[in-house]
């Protein structure tokens, strides 16, 4: 493949080229504007554990099925989770997607009530200072 048609080849492939270098990045800056128009960067900044996005609380409380009440205790946590984990078992021919989001909902649920429980400690501790002094 020499002469004329290696030519016309290479041509080809280096117009290609060119043309997808001028193309990407304009598709790229064209991507970033609508994701900030429509509030994609809101989403980016949510909390995480360890560089994993967490769900949010309410999202949580849906997926465990458990109603937004004042108190929700770790016992019903722990017992929505065993009965949505164990009933959508991969063994069984369950979800693993759904096992991990009941998985993602107790961790995110656990770590809220860890929060308040240090919050309502701190709390305390800071009224028990007040009335000593």
């Amino acid at each position: 493949m020499s002469g004329p048609v290696a030519k016309m080849v290479i041509q080809a492939v280096i117009l290609g080229v060119s043309i997808l270098s001028r193309a990407l990045p304009a598709a790229y800056a064209a991507a970033l504007q609508n994701a900030k128009k429509s509030g994609a960067s809101a989403a980016t900044d949510s909390a995480s554990v360890m560089g994993r996005k967490m769900i949010s609380r309410d999202e949580a409380l849906l997926v465990l099925n458990l109603r937004e009440a004042k108190v929700v205790t770790p016992e019903a946590i722990q017992k929505q989770y065993d009965k949505y984990f164990e009933s959508n078992s991969v063994e069984k021919g369950g979800s693993f997607y759904l096992q991990s989001k009941i998985y993602r909902a107790k961790e995110m649920l656990d770590e809220y009530e860890k929060e308040k429980r240090m919050e309502a400690k701190q709390e305390a501790e800071q009224q028990q200072k007040g009335s000593g002094q």
